[in-house]
């Protein structure tokens, strides 16, 4: 089984920041910030960690566990965590320099439920998750 971890990653400015992803003949997309635990990775957190530092140079706190979604084939771990300072520019992921992986750009979006609605964030199950977490006011608590 895959085991993924994945930040939701909360800033000062309220606001969490995602991967938007543009492939060419597919609709745009959104993504949490993470990726796969790699067996020299000490745990699951600190796969997240690394995969924080990977996809946008930053170094994320982690608040806490937030969801689980798990498949036959593979268990994502989604954990609220606090970033102050990240670096798109200076990314170093594997997948940002492979052949035809598409475009990747990090956005902030606001942490609302009218900006959360308005965009493809997935998967479709954490997109409510947030949605849910936003309305109670759970998020903003990570700051």
């Amino acid at each position: 089984m895959q085991h993924r971890v994945r930040a939701v990653l909360v800033t000062p400015n309220d606001t969490t920041l995602l991967i938007k992803r543009l492939r060419p003949g597919v609709d745009p997309y959104w993504v949490i910030v993470g990726g796969k635990i790699e067996p020299t990775d000490a745990s699951p957190e600190e796969a997240l960690l690394r995969e924080v530092r990977e996809e946008i140079a930053g170094e994320a706190e982690i608040v806490s566990l937030l969801h689980t979604i798990e498949t036959d084939d593979e268990r994502q771990d989604f954990y609220l965590a606090a970033i102050e300072k990240w670096s798109f520019e200076d990314r170093t992921g594997p997948e940002f320099s492979e052949e035809g992986r598409g475009e990747y750009l990090l956005e902030e979006i606001p942490l609302t439920t009218e900006a959360i609605d308005a965009i493809n964030l997935l998967p479709q199950e954490i997109a409510v998750v947030l949605r849910e977490a936003v309305e109670r006011g759970e998020l903003l608590a990570a700051r």
